[in-house]
This record gives C-alpha cells, sequence and structure tokens, in this order.
C-alpha cells in the first residue's frame, strides 16, 4: 500500500506543528516550559514546530492568512475571525455553521486551493496558519516559501499540530488531546484563551459523556468501522490509517476502525482487503457540496455504489444496511466538531444509550 494526501474544500496534511511538539503519537506529549506558559494566554507567547523551532508572540496578530478551511473555522469559533484578511482552500457555502457562515463569506479568497507563494508573501499578513507541509504538492504553484522569505515579509509562520504532524506520530492517535491543544494554543496566539478553555471543556464533556454511556469496551466488542472515502475514487480506496484524527473520533464513539492497523494517516488498498475486513458499519464519507440537497444527493450516490458494486454489495454493513451519513470535513479535519462526530456516531452504533 502506498501513502495518499488527498486536497479539496479542506485538506488533511503532513508537515510542521502549532505547540508542544510531536508528542507520543497518541495525543498526549508533553509542551515544553515555552509552550506551558503560552497556555495562560499572556504574552509573550511562544510556540514550537515539529522540530523544535520556536517562534514568538509579543502581542496578538492583527492580520491572519489561513491555509484552508480548518484552520479558518477554529479562529472564527474563538472570535478572532476579524483579523483574518484572506485565506486558502475556502470552506464550500453552508460546510459551517450558520452563525459563521456568514462571517467565512467575507473573507478574502486568496486561493481556491493552495495560496500562490508571491500572494502570500505579498498579502500584508503578520501571520501564516498552515496546515500544508509543502505547498507546492496542492497547487502547482512552485516551492513555498522559505522560512527566510516569511521573515523578509514580515509574516510569522506557524503550523497545526493535529494536522500537520500526523506522520510523524509514533503511534495511535486514540483522542482528541491534539486537536484541543491546537484550539489552547491558537487561544493563546490571539488573545482569546478564555474562548479557547470553553471550547474544549466543551468538546471534553461531550467525549466523557459517550465514554460514560458506552462503556470503555474492550477492543473485540466494539463494532468495526470502515470509512468510505467516496470522493477519492472508487476504483482503489483510500483508508484512514492510525495516524489520521479520524481513527481518534472511530475509537472515541465505541468502534473500531477496520484498518487501524496501518500505521501512518492515509493509504491505499485494495477493496479485497476491505472485503477481508467486512465491516459492521460504513460511513458514507463525501465532503460538503455546499447545501443539504446536494449533500443527500452525494450520500444517496456513495450507498447505491456499494450497494450495486460487486465487490461490495455482500459486505456486512451494506446488506444490513449500517451506512452512517457524515461528511468527510467533520472526521478527517481537525475540529471543534470532531467531538460531535463521535456523539453522532456512537448514538448510532449504541442506540438507547448514546445520545
Amino acid at each position: 500500500m502506498r501513502s495518499r494526501v488527498w486536497w479539496g474544500t479542506t485538506a488533511a496534511v503532513l508537515g510542521g506543528l502549532l505547540v508542544a511538539g510531536c508528542g507520543d503519537g497518541g495525543g498526549g506529549g508533553k509542551a515544553g516550559p515555552a509552550d506551558e506558559k503560552s497556555a495562560t494566554g499572556d504574552y509573550p507567547v511562544t510556540v514550537t514546530d515539529c522540530m523544535g523551532a520556536k517562534t514568538t508572540f509579543s502581542n496578538a496578530p492583527e492580520k491572519i492568512v489561513t491555509s484552508n478551511a480548518s484552520s479558518l473555522e477554529l479562529l472564527l469559533r474563538l472570535g478572532a475571525g476579524d483579523n483574518v484578511i484572506g485565506t486558502g482552500f475556502p470552506p464550500g457555502k453552508g460546510s459551517l455553521p450558520a452563525e459563521l457562515d456568514a462571517q467565512a463569506r467575507k473573507v478574502k479568497v486568496l486561493g481556491q486551493s493552495v495560496i500562490p507563494k508571491e500572494k502570500l508573501l505579498g498579502s500584508g499578513a503578520d501571520l501564516y496558519i498552515d496546515t500544508f507541509a509543502s505547498m507546492n504538492m496542492g497547487g502547482g504553484m512552485g516551492d513555498a516559501p522559505t522560512e527566510e522569505e516569511f521573515k523578509a515579509a514580515g509574516i510569522k509562520h506557524i503550523y497545526l499540530k493535529s494536522t500537520a504532524c500526523a506522520a510523524r506520530n509514533t503511534r495511535a492517535v486514540t483522542d482528541l488531546s491534539a486537536v484541543e491543544a491546537d484550539i489552547t494554543s491558537l487561544g493563546a496566539v490571539t488573545g482569546t484563551s478564555a474562548k479557547a478553555k470553553a471550547l474544549v471543556d466543551g468538546m471534553k464533556g461531550k467525549v466523557d459523556a459517550v465514554r460514560k454511556a458506552v462503556g470503555r469496551r474492550a477492543e473485540g466488542e466494539r463494532p468495526t468501522y470502515f470509512f468510505f472515502d467516496y470522493d477519492a475514487g472508487t476504483k482503489q480506496p483510500t483508508v484512514v490509517c492510525n495516524r489520521q484524527v479520524a481513527n481518534a473520533v472511530i475509537t472515541l464513539a465505541g468502534a473500531r476502525n477496520v484498518f487501524a492497523d496501518c500505521d501512518g494517516d492515509y493509504q491505499q488498498v485494495g477493496w479485497e482487503d476491505v472485503i477481508s475486513r467486512n465491516p459492521d458499519w460504513i460511513q458514507l464519507g463525501v465532503r460538503n457540496r455546499g447545501s443539504e440537497v446536494a449533500n443527500e444527493k452525494a450520500f444517496g450516490e456513495a450507498r447505491r455504489w456499494l450497494e450495486s458494486n460487486p465487490a461490495t454489495k455482500g459486505l456486512k454493513a451494506v446488506k444490513e444496511g449500517h451506512f452512517l451519513r457524515i461528511g468527510s470535513e467533520r472526521i478527517t479535519i481537525a475540529g471543534v466538531e470532531n467531538a460531535d462526530t463521535v456523539q453522532e456516531i456512537a448514538k448510532a452504533l449504541y442506540p438507547g444509550k448514546a445520545g
């Protein structure tokens, strides 16, 4: 099997990280002294990337550019949206909750995919929040700016831990602590630590409620779960492995990712691999189309493909109609809604117990 990264309205990526090193792979890495100070929300605030390089803020950034909808959404939720002057990979219309969607529409789109290098460097930003390992992977616009070029343009350059370091983790990701660390760190950098704490506390509360409802089930007692990335193509399925945040969401919901034994974030497999694992449940993973009608149409197409394809129509989940209609972004892209997705999956798998 070979590693794969997909790009779309939002992206799952490799690269650096925001705060506290790469951790232990399970999301439980320890912060260094500088990062512990930053958690208070006081300035100066220092964050580190995967390699330990430090970036220090003496005050809150005023002109922020985000690489994609993932970091944009986090800033909107933190109440720092007025400071965002541009983004790449803009969120699809209607893909964010109503109260955030209108704000997102006001943000200038610097690139429908990866922001071109010269446009990014000339944006006037004082901070670029990056979820990409290498910008030439997604946009076909040449090399990414060097750290020297960012510095010359007056732009501080930081990364999101929960997405950018997925492939660097040394063991399976089974909790949302890396996502929570990103939220806490962005809160410290933007001076919105109180809001960040509220968001993190809300996520923990939802996950704890699921844990209490479904219990700490042994691996063999958990229903098996397959994330069917319909938009990645059906000829050769792309699966989420144990380093991807989706593995944590599935695990916390009381299920077992059927491809939790593959190390990395994404891999391509053969349909024979899916058949051999015969999942109990299948999530119809489609990316947001911009409206509920369009989304439902895409979910229906994904289900019909599984039901009509000779290679998949005999799967247990297909025969029993065990499908979940949950958008790809909510499980594969780090964010506040990961906790909501934990609840939604658990409610479907354990009716009467969770939710």
